[in-house]
């Protein structure tokens, strides 16, 4: 931002997208530095990263090759005429004419049709923000798009070049101001526009997942700055009013730059505290505690933390620990960390050496027993190399130097100046470690922080080399992270935990000085200039590059050396303590996880990805041979995380789906261990388990789980080998589900002795094995490789699918519309049944292809679905399979099927388990034998008629049940929640698939981590960036006769890009005395809230209230008044739903349903309100991108048929989120809120 004055005198102050992304980092840090542009007493540190300052000169130069390639592609243009690259150079931006001058020249080249416009110059001068008053400032803006590239429309896409190798939301802010801009002078503007990134890949986002946000924002800047400008002093004057002041209401922060920092010291803010979150201190200031001292001052309140200081033979559920004094939105456990962890700081002082407190002795016992092999490791990396090569293949970041120590700290240093070096270095890392192992077994290496874990990870996968020998050091415990350790077993008076902040503890006179290279962040730097001085021609030059090279060693060795020692002062305390190490020998506890083998069928359709010249044919080759070890990286995937959990602190795993932290003070031991009767092999006893659940998590009555003990974990409930592991029982299931939490019956052996500690946690239970998919999909992709090596074209479904190609009809012919007379015919002549007879005429033409049909809410599909399946049955005598990822949902067509007319002996399944529930009415459809589907088609088929059989994918996987292509038709339903994987598993029963179901619904939950996205859904990968499915796919269900259409074209706008529309009958429902019908936003005003809210809890029993005020009204029925069944209350957290289930409860309305999202989708009720709860983004547990999923907002909107209620926070929709996904997040609320009626 500066400050221009117009030709009046009057000032201007003129601004830029990087001022807004600035002021949504931290406006206080900000306005500070706009404050000194107005000449106020106040200093702000100059802009002098060395790390910046690289990354901007890579950045010119990464812009410098987009240029050049325009160029070699386009040729130069001039303004005013078509055709190639028009360069705009840059104006003085303290000339106004200058700059206007520039900005024609930028609209001449676009409106001239100029292929791309490089550096196009935007100037507004005069904008007169809302809320602007008489005698403020006009707030201009000043911007320069790196390229705006011309559509085939016409329309101008704006495109950024930036360093980065993924999308940051503030390019994404840039992207939208020049969009913005565009407008302005009059340009189309196209509805994308897209990143050009570092490794030379495009990110595209859509302008309107981006531009509501930065509306916001940039109505945020204006406010904040008129603010500023209106300050005067005494005397009247701008420039000597006092400048902004740490802890001004409504000025956000970071806390952590360097205009923040000075601050945060000076005024002793709870900052200071070690691993605080910001969130944290502001409940704590709210309570009345704004300094450290103040918090510190809680620890006096509170026992000392010794959560495992038991009496000899005691009990642990009677050992207690007094609560310090509640803090509104804080547990009390963190509250005690975070006050005994001020009081450490407070009593340190200025003192070299800080205090060190032992919390926890026993997590001392996880370091292993000296070895003479043990080593010591460090990288040291550089996230801005970029490997010379065409920019659309570069690759960036190398780990340049692999330092380690042995025991007597001699150093070994593996150097790598380039990649192809950097896969040299890791192979001769991993001899040498190779060689250690030989000779000394049990030997450990061990680092600090997880960096060094992660990349040897990360640069394995990259290069391809050494993936089992890394998989084998991570399986069998070789790496020993101390900064874990250190977490768990100790509180330090530091602000940091790093390990420079812990050396004063155990160098002694050996303490690093501040000279030469002291941290990761000069270590980078110097080493770019060492490798710039050692390609000079220059010999003194070389000499300096080789010396600055030697100064990043001996960095790197202190490091290592500084690892070594503190693992010894570790021992000491752990002797001290009375805590025996670790045993020596080491043990690979692989009972579940397996080690990790690549198919040879994936190796093989890896090679013909390489070669194969069509691009969806190298993209579905990619997809097939990741889909081949799909199960086995998700079994991984699951049981990396479970280990994990036994081992990491648990603050870093709580917010993981599925897991409940239980408070141990609200439990009950509803029965104790009882002996086990008649066949029964176990003890068991049942607790009623409370606490804090994870957002998102399911948890229903025979969801698997574990329970996690504490170390050292009762006798018999060991884990996981590795030294420290907490303890965890067999695989249990839920009982019953609560708002606050579960009931589990908890089995124990025989042999394991009898105990009463109570659980830690609770977590999610292991994986369902693959049965026969894996073999299935592996069967699927070997007939690939064939097709492939003899040259021929894969004729298959879901080959279809993973190259996004047109169904496959019949002599080349396209879908049958439903307005064609042959519709009319194959829906049996019924207008109302056109849609069916297009899908049924289209399927009867489908030739080893998929069909797909997409249905949002309220718009028929499973109604659709079973009349097609009913036609192709009866008229056809097909065998047609239905799948699903649950039982309920196959069960659900299957019943449909049986109501439209289908006799139901032609409709079998067997039941989930093999046994039918025996509180539920039996089925209309003909039950089956676990094991009878093969029969049952067999003598179907004998018999001259069809039939459909149900099941999901481990029946149509498995050849005995189902043989293979026996089905004319497999149905999947809910496809926009069946991975790609599953997918081709149960379609090798098939010949043509039927995709059903929409993936703007809840998304399914995948485990592992994949090369290509095979756990995207099937649908939702044919569907690829579009909201809606292209019309040559299949078929788009566009009338809903759920919702009106006062709410129906808000929820087509949020995610159906506008084609979803209300049936006439929608209309027709009406319901007087409850309100108008459709959106109705409802801003409550709160604070410190992250997963419940008492005032939005009000407001939705205020809601409640009104709306059983309402009568309603439908054709053919008598009017009535509204019941608590019609209303239903959504929230994101089960503390949210607790919480507004207890206010209805209070105020007489205990038969309204509230739950989370999860248990309403599918369901539909007159009135649905939707309650938000977070605060603010800050406040927000798991991110934005969970709380304002767009799939989440859709479910829970549409499931109204009159009116949803949207309950958040006035502040929620402020704030830059972290990510692309939760800027689109956030784009979606606010529109929602723009769109809405505003209560």
């Amino acid at each position: 931002m500066f400050i221009q004055h117009s030709s009046d005198g009057s000032p201007r102050l003129v601004t830029s997208a990087s001022d807004l992304t600035a002021a949504s980092t931290c406006e206080f840090a900000f306005l500070r530095r706009v404050d000194a542009r107005f000449g106020r007493d106040v200093e702000v540190p100059p802009d002098d990263d060395a790390m910046m300052e690289r990354a901007a000169r890579l950045g010119d130069a990464h812009e410098a090759r987009l240029l050049a390639a325009y160029r070699a592609e386009l040729g130069d243009g001039e303004a005013g005429r078509p055709g190639g690259v028009v360069s705009v150079a840059r104006a003085d931006s303290r000339d106004e004419a200058a700059l206007l001058a520039a900005q024609e020249l930028t609209v001449s080249a676009m409106h001239g049709g100029a292929d791309v416009v490089f550096q196009a110059t935007f100037f507004d001068p005069a904008q007169r923000p809302a809320g602007a008053e008489p005698g403020d400032p006009a707030i201009g803006f000043i911007g320069y798009a790196d390229f705006l590239r011309r559509m085939p429309s016409g329309a101008y896409e704006v495109q950024d070049a930036k360093l980065a190798r993924r999308a940051k939301v503030t390019a994404l802010m840039q992207l939208a101001a020049y969009a913005e801009q565009l407008e302005r002078v009059g340009v189309a503007v196209a509805a994308h526009a897209t990143l050009l990134l570092g490794d030379g890949a495009r990110s595209t986002h859509q302008l309107v997942d981006v531009a509501p946000v930065f509306r916001s924002r940039r109505r945020r800047l204006n406010e904040i700055l008129l603010d500023r400008a209106r300050a005067t002093g005494g005397d009247g004057r701008r420039e000597s009013a006092a400048p902004i002041t740490w802890g001004a209401a409504g000025i956000a922060f970071c806390g952590q730059c360097e205009v923040c920092l000075p601050e945060v010291e000076r005024t002793r803010d709870p900052l200071l505290i070690a691993d605080i979150r910001v969130r944290q201190r502001n409940a704590l200031v709210a309570a009345g505690y704004d300094t450290i001292d103040a918090v510190a001052e809680l620890a006096l309140r509170a026992a000392p933390p010794s959560p495992r200081a038991l009496a000899a033979g005691g009990s642990r559920r009677a050992a207690t620990v007094s609560a310090p004094p509640p803090v509104e939105g804080m547990a009390p456990a963190v509250i005690e960390r975070l006050a005994w962890q001020a009081a450490l700081q407070v009593d340190a002082g200025s003192a070299p050496i800080p205090p060190v407190r032992v919390v926890d002795p026993s997590a001392l016992a996880a370091i292993p027993a000296p070895n003479p092999g043990d080593l010591f490791f460090d990288f040291e990396g550089d996230p801005l190399y970029r490997e010379p090569g065409d920019n659309a293949f570069a690759r960036w970041g190398i780990d340049y130097l692999f330092g380690m120590v042995d025991a007597s700290e001699q150093f070994t240093a593996f150097w790598a100046h380039d990649l192809d070096a950097e896969r040299e270095a890791l192979e001769q890392f991993l001899a040498l470690v190779a060689e250690r192992r030989a000779r000394y077994p049990d030997m450990r290496i061990y680092h600090y922080a997880p960096y060094e874990r992660t990349h040897l990870v990360s640069i394995a996968a990259r290069h391809g080399v050494g993936e089992a020998e890394v998989d084998q050091l991570l399986r069998e415990h070789v790496l020993v992270d101390l900064f874990q350790i250190v977490r768990k077993a100790l509180r330090v008076g530091s602000r940091s935990y790093s390990i420079k902040k812990l050396e004063p503890l155990y160098m002694g006179d050996e303490l690093r000085d501040e000279g030469g290279v002291t941290n990761a962040a000069q270590s980078v730097t110097e080493y770019a200039e060492a490798s710039a001085l050692l390609g000079s021609e220059s010999a003194a030059e070389q000499a300096e590059g080789r010396a600055r090279l030697d100064a990043i060693a001996d960095y790197n060795r202190y490091d290592c050396v500084s690892t070594l020692r503190l693992r010894d002062w570790l021992l000491r305390l752990a002797a001290e303590c009375g805590v025996v190490p670790a045993p020596a020998t080491l043990a690979d506890d692989e009972t579940e996880r397996g080690e990790f083998a690549l198919s040879p069928v994936a190796v093989a359709l890896a090679r013909h990805e390489v070669l194969a010249e069509d691009p969806r044919d190298r993209k579905a080759a990619a997809l097939a041979g990741s889909a081949i070890d799909y199960y086995q990286r998700e079994q991984k995937s699951f049981w990396v995380a479970h280990y994990a959990r036994l081992l990491d602190p648990i603050e870093d795993w709580a917010d993981t789906r599925d897991v409940m932290v239980v408070d141990a003070r609200a439990c009950v031991v509803e029965s104790d261990w009882e002996a086990p009767t008649g066949r029964q092999r176990n003890h068991r006893r049942t607790l009623r388990l409370r606490g804090e659940i994870a957002p998102g998590s399911s948890l229903k009555p025979g969801a698997g789980i574990y329970l996690v003990y504490e170390y050292p974990p009762p006798e018999g409930l060991a884990g996981d080998r590795t030294p420290g592991s907490r303890g965890v029982t067999r695989p249990l299931v839920v009982l019953e589900r609560h708002d606050d939490g579960v009931t589990v019956e908890e089995l124990r052996s025989a042999d394991v002795p009898e105990y009463d500690e109570l659980p830690i946690a609770l977590t999610p239970g292991p994986p369902p094995r693959p049965g026969q998919q894996k073999p299935a999909i592996e069967e699927w992709g070997a007939a690939l490789v064939d097709a492939f090596d003899r040259g021929e074209t894969f004729i298959d479904p879901v080959f279809d699918i993973m190259r996004r190609v047109p169904p496959r009809l019949e002599g080349g012919a396209p879908l049958v519309s439903p307005d064609s007379d042959e519709a009319l015919l194959a829906g049996d002549g019924s207008e109302d049944r056109r849609m069916i007879g297009a899908v049924v005429a289209s399927l009867r033409k489908l030739r080893h292809s998929t069909l797909a049909v997409q249905g949002p809410p309220g718009t028929g599909k499973t109604y659709l679905a079973a009349r097609v399946i009913r036609e192709l049955v009866e008229r056809e005598g097909w065998l047609v399979g239905v799948v699903a990822q649950s039982h309920k949902v196959v069960e659900n067509v299957l019943e449909g099927v049986v109501a439209a007319g289908l006799d139901p002996e032609q409709v079998g399944k067997a039941p989930q388990g093999g046994r039918l529930d025996p509180e539920a009415p039996l089925p209309a459809y003909t039950v089956l034998g676990t094991g009878d589907q093969a029969r049952f088609l067999r003598d179907h088929r004998a018999a001259g008629r069809g039939a459909v059989v149900g099941g999901t994918a481990w029946d149509f996987a498995n050849e005995s049940r189902v043989p293979r292509k026996s089905l004319d038709l497999l149905v999947i339903d809910e496809a926009g929640q069946f991975s790609l994987a599953p997918t081709i598993a149960a379609s090798v029963a098939a010949e043509r698939l039927l995709l059903l179901g929409d993936p703007q619904q809840l998304p399914q939950v995948s485990q592992g981590s994949h090369p290509e996205p095979v756990d995207t859904s099937a649908l939702g990968w044919l569907l690829g960036e579009h909201d809606t499915l292209p019309a040559d796919a299949g078929y788009f269900l566009a009338e809903t006769r759920r919702m009106r259409p006062e709410l129906a074209s808000i929820v087509s706008e949020l995610s159906y890009d506008g084609r979803l529309h209300a049936h006439p009958s929608a209309g027709l429902r009406t319901v007087d005395g409850a309100g108008p019908a459709g959106l109705i936003w409802h801003p409550v005003d709160h604070s410190n809230n992250a997963t419940s809210s008492t005032e939005e809890a009000e407001e939705v029993v205020r809601i409640a209230r009104g709306a059983l005020a309402g009568v309603l009204h439908e054709p053919g029925r008598p009017p009535r008044a509204l019941e608590e069944a019609d209303v239903i209350v959504v929230a994101p957290y089960n503390a949210q739903v607790e919480r507004i289930a207890e206010a209805l409860g209070a105020a007489g309305f205990s038969e309204i349903r509230v739950g989370t999202v999860d248990r309403f989708q599918g369901q539909e009720a007159v009135i649905a309100i939707v309650s938000l709860a977070a605060s603010s983004a800050e406040d927000v547990p798991r991110g934005m991108e969970f709380l304002l999923m767009r799939n989440r907002l859709n479910v829970a909107i549409s499931r109204a048929q009159w009116a949803a209620h949207l309950v958040s926070s006035s502040r929620l929709g402020q704030g830059l989120p972290a990510s692309a996904e939760g800027v689109a997040a956030l784009s979606g609320y606010l529109r929602l809120t723009e769109r809405g009626r505003v209560a």
